[in-house]
C-alpha cells in the first residue's frame, strides 16, 4: 500500500480546523491505518514546565494517543506567522519544513499535514502557506467553518488552486447546521460558484467532545474515501 498523505488547511484564522484534522487522523487509525499528523507551523503555542506544546497536537493526542504527532516551528504569540517568529527573532524556512517532512514521510502509512490558517498566510518573505502545500507536493482539502464563514475567502481560495498546479482534492465544511438557512446554503453556494467537490461535514462540537462521536461524525459526514482518494474495504 501506497503513502496516504493529505494537506488540511482552512481559509480563515478561526476555523475550528483542529476538529476536522483530529478526526480524520483519528478515523484512520481507528480503521487500522498507522496515522501521524505534521504541523509545520503553530502559533499560540502553550509553555508548560519550560517547554513549548502546540495546542492543535495536544488536541489530537487527547483524541487517541497512539497518533504521532511532529511539529517543525512552536511559536509563542497567536498572531500571523512572520510576525510572531519576527518577535522571536526565528525566520520559518521552507527548506527545514520540507526536511522535516520527508524524515517523518514513511513512518506512517497515513500522514496528514495541518496548516495554519489558509493559502495566503504569511510565513516569511516572499513566503506564504500556499508555498509549502507546492513544496510538499500534497494534495489539499480546505476547511470553511461555516458559523464563520466569509464565502469571499472561501471562494478566494478555492479559485486560488487552480493557480497553484496543486492536487485539490475539495472541501470539507465544519460547524454546519441543517436547521440554519444561511449554514445550510453554503456547501450549494461553494458548488454553484466554483468548481470544487464538497467532500463532506461536520456539526459544531464543543472542546471536550468524546473522541468516538467525533469519529462516528467523520464517518458519518465526510466522504474520507475521496478525502484521501483510497478504497477503505471496513467502510463496504
Amino acid at each position: 500500500m501506497g503513502m496516504i498523505e493529505l494537506y488540511v488547511t482552512g481559509v480563515e484564522q478561526k476555523n475550528d480546523k483542529k476538529f476536522v484534522t483530529t478526526g480524520l487522523a483519528s478515523t484512520m487509525q481507528s480503521l487500522g491505518y498507522c496515522t501521524g499528523v505534521y504541523k509545520p507551523v503553530e502559533v499560540g503555542a502553550n509553555e508548560n514546565n519550560g517547554f513549548l506544546q502546540s495546542n492543535d497536537l495536544m488536541f489530537v493526542k487527547a483524541h487517541d494517543v497512539h497518533i504521532k504527532t511532529y511539529f517543525t516551528y512552536l511559536l509563542k504569540e497567536n498572531i500571523s506567522p512572520i510576525l510572531s517568529a519576527a518577535n522571536e527573532k526565528i525566520i520559518i524556512e521552507k527548506e527545514i519544513i520540507t526536511r522535516d517532512f520527508q524524515a517523518i514521510q514513511n513512518n506512517n502509512e497515513c500522514l496528514i499535514v495541518d496548516g495554519l490558517w489558509g493559502l495566503a498566510t504569511p510565513y516569511g518573505k516572499s513566503f506564504l502557506e500556499e508555498d509549502v502545500v507546492k513544496s510538499l507536493k500534497l494534495p489539499l482539502i480546505l476547511t470553511i467553518s461555516a458559523e464563520n464563514a466569509d464565502l469571499n475567502n472561501a471562494l478566494l481560495s478555492i479559485n486560488r488552486t487552480k493557480d497553484l498546479d496543486i492536487n485539490f482534492r475539495g472541501v470539507v465544511i465544519n460547524n454546519y447546521s441543517e436547521k440554519s438557512v444561511s449554514k445550510k446554503l453554503i456547501p450549494k453556494m461553494i458548488e454553484e460558484y466554483t468548481d470544487a467537490k464538497v467532500l463532506g461535514t461536520l456539526p459544531h462540537f464543543e472542546q471536550n467532545v468524546n473522541p468516538g462521536d467525533l469519529i462516528a461524525e467523520v464517518l458519518n459526514g465526510i466522504d474520507i474515501e475521496n478525502v484521501f482518494n483510497i478504497k477503505i474495504a471496513k467502510l463496504k
